[in-house]
């Protein structure tokens, strides 16, 4: 019985395509009788907050999506990033890499000598500081520009096997192990943090599918347990955009000052996800026993924000 997370990142309260991800998750875990734990992804050191983790594991409590233990934060964790970063530093895995956001656009933008048409060549890292020699190396220190840490990967590509979206690869390039603000980069604290907290199945939204693959990597260099994965679909707006703030009150917070409470949004969420009628009053073990991951939807849920206003019969 795999156990399974939710992990936001406490930057701002959890919008209602969070909280359809927190549920599937949860009835992901709680349908097979697994753990279920709450993770703070709160690498970003500018916006993450005490206060909006409060509101976060609010909202999660009122909806029903219960935890066990104590909350997991990535602020806290940093030693156990820097020994995997070490692991891969002795293999001869890492190089510091010293471009520009802009240097990697225009990169990545420019034409490669692939194939026409091979999947994730034009998204790689073109390994520009992959083979600086240690004078360009010392040229670019005395410059002032702090590098980053990235692997040294082999760009093959990598394959995995999802529940929603069956099999999917894509290329593998140098990914970044730590900025260069010194904060470790997600895709490397999240197998870090899934394997220390014995996370067997990954529900999460599919918008991550992408990172996948090179997550695999990382898991399988540093010889970790890699769980199994269900990337769920997005909540976007009626225009197709991703569901965000900028759409309105999409927030348990903001619903509640419309007249919108908990249980309604409930019963959209569940509804979304064919596990309930629009009108249907429905609590968290009720979902529970409906629940087949098979029946899923595997299309992005459309929102729109006049079906909070239907009454239900």
């Amino acid at each position: 019985m795999p156990d399974g997370r939710f992990a936001p990142s406490p930057t701002g309260d959890l919008h209602l395509g969070n909280l359809r991800t927190a549920m599937l998750a949860w009835l992901f875990a709680r349908s097979t009788g697994s753990r279920f734990v709450v993770r703070m992804e709160d690498l970003d050191r500018v916006r993450s907050s005490g206060e909006h983790e409060a509101r976060q594991l609010s909202d999660l409590a009122a909806l029903g999506v219960d935890h066990d233990g104590e909350i997991v934060r990535q602020s806290e964790r940093f030693d156990h990033y820097g020994a995997a970063i070490e692991t891969l530093t002795a293999a001869g895995l890492t190089y510091p890499c010293y471009c520009t956001r802009r240097e990697i656009r225009e990169a990545v933008a420019a034409p490669h000598d692939g194939a026409p048409g091979e999947e994730g060549l034009e998204s790689a890292y073109p390994g520009t500081c992959r083979e600086l020699s240690t004078a360009q190396r010392a040229e670019l220190e005395a410059s002032g520009r702090p590098p980053a840490l990235r692997l040294r990967g082999d760009h093959g590509t990598v394959r995995i096997v999802d529940a929603i979206h069956g099999e999917y690869e894509a290329v593998v390039d140098d990914v970044v192990l730590r900025r260069n603000d010194g904060v470790p980069a997600y895709n490397l604290a999240v197998v870090i943090d899934d394997d220390l907290q014995r996370i067997g199945q990954v529900v999460r939204a599919d918008d991550l599918l992408s990172s996948t693959p090179r997550q695999v990597h990382l898991i399988r260099l540093l010889g970790l347990t890699e769980p199994t994965y269900a990337h769920v679909p997005l909540v976007v707006a009626p225009d197709g955009s991703r569901l965000a703030k900028r759409h309105g009150a999409v927030s348990l917070t903001d619903l509640a000052t419309i007249g919108v409470g908990v249980d309604r949004v409930r019963s959209i969420l569940a509804a979304s996800v064919g596990l309930a009628e629009l009108d249907e009053p429905v609590g968290m073990p009720q979902l529970i026993e409906r629940f087949h991951p098979e029946r899923l939807p595997r299309h992005a849920w459309t929102f729109r924000p006049e079906s909070l206003q239907e009454t239900p019969q």
